[in-house]
């Protein structure tokens, strides 16, 4: 967690210098506001990592003396072959024709959505294509 925490930390102190300087420079409020909500969105992600690093025993990166089979885990099993990425992409590009055709295109597209996340689970359970 030090390094994530670390880097959240890291870009919400750099959009927060960059607002001082925007306002600074501009006077415009409205810039100023949207750096001032940037930098929340680095330092809210931060501190929540600072808060939970404290509440849980170190990760095997955060320690010095772990060795690479500390950090390895179970390793599971993955369809190799499987067409429900492409259908699913074909649902996502659908849903996003339909801000432009209308929104008849947005049953079709999530019509395709919601049956890939079923065979996607049904797939991963059988172990094997559906």
């Amino acid at each position: 967690m030090k390094s994530e925490r670390s880097i959240y930390m890291l870009i919400g102190v750099f959009f927060f210098a960059i607002m001082v300087v925007y306002f600074l420079w501009s006077g415009e409020a409205g810039g100023s506001i949207m750096l001032f909500a940037a930098a929340g969105l680095g330092i809210m992600p931060g501190l929540y990592f600072s808060w939970w690093a404290h509440r849980m025993p170190p990760r095997p990166e955060d320690r010095v003396d772990a060795t690479m089979a500390d950090g390895s885990g179970p390793v599971g099993a993955f369809p190799a072959n499987t067409i429900w990425p492409f259908v699913f992409g074909m649902g996502a590009a659908l849903t996003a024709l339909s801000l432009a055709f209308g929104a008849w295109l947005a049953v079709v597209g999530l019509a395709f959505i919601i049956s890939t996340a079923l065979n996607v689970s049904l797939e991963s359970r059988r172990g094997g294509s559906v």
